[in-house]
């Protein structure tokens, strides 16, 4: 919308989203339609429907709300392997898709794949969200694969083990000398003392 052509009947209707549409004819629960941070869509209870332009959250009554409900989720693009369609990645310069997979729905332009965060429905991602989930992907670099650290693991085990045989090594000579050395100490201990021997004097071997 431009800023100078909002006039206050416009206004006043942007204040007043989420339009309530109607009650569910089958289960009684209110549709609204309301503009989200990826698009406009209509909701009940926690299913949604993609609408094709913002002017349809003013213009869509109960009617073709009930319509859309009763279509399948994604419409035509059920029977294909993509879920929602875009233009080409400005990096990749490749298709991007929403796609279901086996842990829940991703972004991709198949080489680099996104997971849509919780709390984000398919309906709500359009071309710029899916180029930023892309490119936070990429920003983060790619998985290291399982089992790569077992080997780093291992290798600082056997850098390990020579510096314990050294010091072991080193060790026993040190303790060959102090077990010698108290040994020795011991003998001088029990060893009986000398006994000085007298001189002989001349008067004594005179007589």
């Amino acid at each position: 919308m431009d800023l100078a052509e909002i006039d206050l009947p416009t206004a006043l209707r942007l204040l007043d989203l989420p339009r309530v549409v109607g009650a569910d004819p089958a289960s009684g629960e209110e549709i609204t339609a309301q503009n989200g941070r990826y698009g406009p869509y209509i909701k009940k209870g926690t299913d949604t429907r993609s609408l094709p332009s913002e002017d349809e959250i003013f213009e869509i009554d109960l009617d073709r709300a009930v319509e859309l409900f009763a279509q399948p989720k994604y419409g035509g693009r059920a029977a294909s392997s993509a879920l929602k369609e875009f233009e080409a990645d400005p990096e990749s310069g490749k298709p991007i898709r929403i796609k279901e997979g086996r842990f829940g729905a991703y972004v991709t332009d198949g080489v680099t794949n996104a997971t849509i965060p919780r709390g984000e429905s398919i309906e709500e991602i359009d071309f710029e969200r899916a180029v930023q989930l892309l490119a936070d992907k990429r920003a983060k670099g790619p998985a290291a694969p399982k089992g790569k650290k077992a080997p780093a693991k291992a290798a600082a085990k056997t850098a390990k083990a020579p510096a314990k045989t050294t010091k072991a090594a080193a060790a026993k000579p040190a303790t060959a000398k102090a077990a010698a050395a108290k040994t020795a100490t011991k003998a001088a201990a029990k060893a009986p003392a000398k006994r000085a021997t007298p001189r002989k004097t001349g008067a004594a071997s005179g007589s």
